[in-house]
């Protein structure tokens, strides 16, 4: 049982939070906010695996969030699905967050059938320490320097 009063959810448990979870994740990272809430609203109708929206949650407020989307703007398509977003509120970190909300987007996927995640980071090592493993150089759209594509099994021991 959690002390630390933060909820780890799906958006689909709290589905009245897309509005401000749209507008949340397009002030961390700049994406329109209509393609995320276009990508959460996609998620909550249930047709696919894919978009899949997680929330870290004190109270009300949103301490963190990351997605699971086909394609996180590069070319390599067949490394699919990808982590999105992954973003923890300066506050909050170093209380492993980020760590549990990336192992309920692996559990969950697991559930879906999808056997692996990927992620494309320039972090060197944080991934890691959660069971990604380093796949290749990947040129992220719009950037010149290649960044990190790891990837992980979803199952429970992460083999």
């Amino acid at each position: 049982m959690r002390t630390d009063g933060i909820r780890r959810i799906t958006l689909d448990e709290r589905p009245e939070l897309t509005g401000s979870a749209a507008s949340w994740f397009h002030k961390k990272w700049g994406i329109p906010e209509a393609a995320y809430r276009e990508s959460m609203e996609t998620s909550l109708e249930r047709i696919a695996p894919v978009p899949r929206w997680f929330l870290a949650l004190d109270g009300e407020r949103i301490a963190g969030g990351l997605g699971v989307i086909k394609n996180d703007f590069h070319p390599r398509k067949d490394l699919t699905p990808n982590i999105c977003a992954v973003y923890v509120e300066e506050e909050y970190r170093g209380r492993g967050i980020a760590g549990e909300l990336l192992e309920l987007a692996c559990r969950t996927m697991a559930e879906e059938g999808i056997p692996t995640l990927y992620l494309l980071t320039n972090h060197t090592g944080f991934y890691e320490r959660y069971g990604w493993e380093y796949l290749c150089p990947v040129i992220q759209d719009g950037d010149e320097e290649p960044s990190r594509m790891y990837r992980r099994r979803t199952d429970a021991d992460g083999a």
